[in-house]
């Protein structure tokens, strides 16, 4: 029987109640409330079983069929919850509603949130250094609206963009955990393999419905304020996205205030495939730690980590902000104060997350010391940034704010060490509340009246071993064993009968055990009435403490680059408004970092000269292995690190304006789209020629070798040439055909660099290479590609076998060179001319006329060329 079994009157009530909640979220599993458990049952029994491992049973019957079943425990729900979000699920949350000693009849159950990817704000369930988003998308024939926001942290966002690929880039930078969009058919491949997706129906992805609704949500009388006036499809996705939210937690959203719309063009673009092959936070193979986020992410506190990570994938374009970032480091270093800081924030919590829960009003008496302890220490923060110089410090010492009054209030509210959840109680600090006190003084009271008692009811009874107990299910008693009980006196009144015991209540301690358990309950209901006052008038502060939140955040991160700066020997880069690029002694971050042997620095040098065409493009040639791919990436790197606040790997980082980075580095099979190797790589050629300029970094890694060696060189060359032509980009062009050499003309804008190797003999007499990763002017001489093969492993037979071969090749390049000599640069070096051997056969085809030979003397003409070729 599936979960939509019909509710007939053969059901029992509760299957009913189940049956009805159930009809209501069809499409998500739902946790239903029973006891210490929540149950699941039917399919999503079977589904959570399947998913967490948890034990399937078939208990009892409904409507003639036994009801399978899978349950996990109440106090553990959110480990469950946890594994489920991480697998993409959706969970409705459907809780007993009514007190189960009151009710009469079967409990009364509710759902009461939907837990979704995209949604999450309980602590355990997120990722702390990462933003969990949930993202709408709206769409027309002018292009996408996109809307996410960050319900953990209190972000609510929106952006327009023209075009697929543009999309594909804004969905690779944010990398939403849910992502909501209309029920229609024709979207892109890339958007529908997502995992996270959930379809909605189309009419909730309405503009003019959108705008109504937004304007409610606020509070307000027209959208100019946030921007969103003349951006329709924003404004349908941000309704779309705000509904869900109100749906899945059946709750006010206080905590989302506006809306910040995040234009493209304030930031270097960069696409899919660019923040792939930069592997800035996440490898190929799924490791996080060698890469540049992982070298480069020293912040102490979650939420300065998740602001580092928003900056690494949004490296900006302003240089006013720039500018500040890099002299709030360099004061931070001068002044030796990002030790004291981060020393600080050692104490420092999640604030921003904690405000969050604070406005959803979900958050747990251990996130208020927190916030409490945050705020004891801002005082002693603004003190360390007073004398720092920096325009940047100052500005963010100011909006730590005043919270004096929040500040005095939680750490007279709470006890120091809170418990975990607030329905226990002891929450509050001892004079806080002088009602709370008084019920809380019957309470402690009790165990010295129960002493008292028993050593009254001992010697008025006769009876030594008569004592006085508790239990939650009979309350106060007093207990007499069985040898003893016909001693009991006659105002005892039997209460419960043991095996070896009897139990006994008196009038006296009926009265003490109402007052006594109803000053308990009173102390508990008076804990959630205070509980619920302090997030209130936490909440009135929401604002401006969040905008200390996000202080602290960028604080957390400046320093992170002050020591960063300090324990790697970077520099301060210089943005510029000429352009160019010079990078002196430059060096991979994430190489450095795990190699054991000190790392090779390199220059860069690409200008713009007064002709206006200067050296835009370095050919760059060597050995495979020789470290072409790592000197291009290293720079890039450099350029990103510069564009988001932090010092760089260089001694020296000069940088004119920077538009895009644009990368073609290795490539794979793309299986879910049924693209080649090939196909893959010549489609991101495809992107970086079509959206290059002259203010972009492009790197170009082994153009045309998914294809056979004409094809593959005739491509390269064009590619090469529309990039330094057309383009006319700042090009980082690594390749093995020596060819392209070639392109480095008087007046062309290209210049030849490469990597050298060198072959010496070691001890016992045989030929090693070793990589000098030194780049050099001019091209390479060699490519070294046997001696690598060696180096490999490739068994001694075959790379003899190859030379051979090898040597063949050139000599018979060498006899057709002689004859025909395509012209080449002067510093080309010789080697075999790849279009050479082709030449006389080109030359005996010209002089061919097809409609003077007779079918005879064309194939004879055929058999020629055959043998020329």
């Amino acid at each position: 029987m599936s979960n939509s079994a019909a509710q007939t009157p053969e059901h029992t009530p509760l299957m009913r109640q189940f049956f009805a909640a159930k009809a209501e979220h069809p499409d998500v599993l739902l946790f239903f409330r029973m006891g210490d458990f929540y149950e699941l049952f039917y399919d999503d029994a079977r589904k959570a079983a399947r998913l967490l491992d948890i034990t399937l049973t078939q208990r009892g019957a409904s409507g003639g069929a036994p009801i399978p079943m899978a349950g996990v425990p109440h106090h553990a729900a959110e480990g469950y919850l946890a594994r489920l979000v991480a697998l993409g699920e959706s969970v409705a949350i459907c809780e007993q509603i009514g007190d189960p000693a009151a009710s009469k009849g079967l409990v009364e159950r509710k759902v009461v949130r939907i837990v979704t990817p995209g949604t999450v704000t309980d602590e355990a369930l997120l990722d702390e250094r990462r933003d969990t988003l949930l993202l709408a998308l709206a769409r027309s024939k002018q292009g996408y609206g996109l809307a996410w926001a960050d319900l953990a942290g209190g972000r609510f966002l929106v952006n327009e963009v023209a075009n697929d690929d543009q999309l594909e880039a804004e969905l690779s930078r944010l990398e939403p955990a849910e992502l909501l969009l209309p029920d229609e058919e024709g979207w892109p491949a890339f958007l529908t393999a997502r995992s996270g997706l959930r379809r909605r129906a189309p009419w909730l992805f309405d503009a003019d419905t959108g705008r109504r609704q937004l304007l409610q949500f606020f509070g307000l009388h027209d959208l100019s304020g946030f921007g969103l006036e003349d951006r329709p499809l924003a404004i349908a996705a941000a309704s779309a996205l705000l509904g869900y939210v109100e749906e899945t937690q059946k709750q006010r959203l206080p905590h989302l205030t506006s809306i910040a719309v995040e234009t493209s063009d304030g930031a270097i673009a960069m696409n899919a495939a660019t923040r792939r092959h930069l592997e800035l936070d996440t490898r190929v193979d799924g490791d996080s730690r060698n890469t540049l986020l992982g070298v480069l992410d020293s912040t102490i506190t979650p939420m300065g980590g998740r602001l580092l990570r928003r900056w690494l994938h949004r490296p900006l374009r302003d240089r006013t902000v720039l500018g500040e970032r890099h002299h709030a480091v360099a004061t931070l270093i001068d002044h030796g104060a990002e030790t004291a800081l981060r020393e600080r924030f050692r104490g420092l919590g999640d604030l921003e997350r904690i405000l969050s829960r604070i406005a959803l009003r979900s958050a747990r008496p251990r996130d208020l010391s927190t916030l409490r302890d945050g705020l004891a220490m801002l005082p002693e923060l603004r003190a360390m940034l007073a004398p720092l110089d920096s325009p940047r410090l100052q500005a963010l010492a100011d909006s730590l704010g005043e919270h004096a009054a929040e500040a005095h209030l939680l750490a007279t509210a709470l006890v120091e060490q809170p418990p975990v959840l607030a329905r226990d109680g002891g929450v509050f600090a001892e004079g806080h509340d002088a009602e709370l006190d008084e019920l809380r003084a019957l309470s402690s009271n009790a165990d010295q009246f129960l002493v008292d008692l028993e050593a009254r009811e001992r010697e008025a009874s006769g009876i030594a071993t008569l004592k006085l107990g508790y239990n939650r299910v009979h309350g106060y008693y007093i207990e007499i064993s069985k040898a003893q009980a016909g001693r009991a006196p006659t105002h005892y009144t039997r209460r419960q009968t043991l095996t070896n015991a009897e139990r006994y209540i008196t009038e006296e301690l009926k009265q003490f055990e109402d007052k006594v358990l109803s000053a308990r309950e009173r102390a508990l209901a008076r804990e959630r009435l205070l509980y619920e006052q302090l997030l209130d008038a936490l909440g009135a502060r929401l604002e401006p403490l969040r905008r200390c939140a996000g202080a602290l955040s960028e604080l957390d991160v400046l320093a992170a680059f002050a020591e960063r700066a300090q324990a790697l020997d970077w520099s301060r880069p210089e943005l510029g408004g000429n352009p160019g690029l010079r990078i002196e002694r430059g060096r991979h971050p994430v190489v450095e970092a795990v190699r054991d042997e000190p790392f090779e620095p390199n220059d860069l040098v690409l200008d713009c000269a007064p002709d206006h065409v200067g050296r835009r493009m370095l050919v760059i040639t060597g050995p495979n292995m020789g470290g072409k791919s790592t000197y291009m990436r290293q720079n890039a790197l450099i350029v990103l690190l510069a564009h988001i606040g932090s010092f760089v790997p260089a001694t020296r980082a000069a940088i004119g304006p920077i538009d895009r980075i644009l990368t073609r580095i290795g490539a794979g099979d793309d299986l879910a789209k049924g693209q080649s190797t090939f196909m893959v790589e010549m489609a991101e050629t495809s992107y970086i020629l079509h959206h290059a300029t002259d203010q972009s970094l492009v790197l170009m890694d082994e153009i045309g070798r998914g294809t056979s060696t004409y094809d593959g060189l005739a491509l390269a060359e064009a590619c090469a040439r529309h990039l330094a032509q057309a383009n006319r980009s700042y090009t980082l062009f690594a390749t093995h055909y020596f060819e392209l050499t070639a392109l480095a003309a008087p007046g062309s804008g290209v210049a030849n660099v490469h990597l050298d190797a060198v072959e010496h003999r070691d001890q016992s007499g045989a030929e090693t290479l070793v990589f000098m990763h030194a780049v050099k002017d001019g091209p390479a001489d060699r490519s070294f590609g046997l001696q690598v093969a060696a180096l490999a492993g490739l068994p001694k037979a075959v790379v003899a076998d190859a030379r051979g071969r090898l040597a063949e090749l050139e000599q018979r390049g060498r006899e057709t060179q002689a004859a025909t000599m395509r012209p080449q640069a002067l510093d080309a070096p010789q080697q075999i001319g790849l279009f050479a051997p082709a030449s006389a056969a080109l030359d005996a085809l010209a002089g061919i006329d097809p409609d003077e030979l007779t079918p005879k003397q064309a194939l004879e003409a055929l058999y020629r060329l055959k043998a020329l070729s």
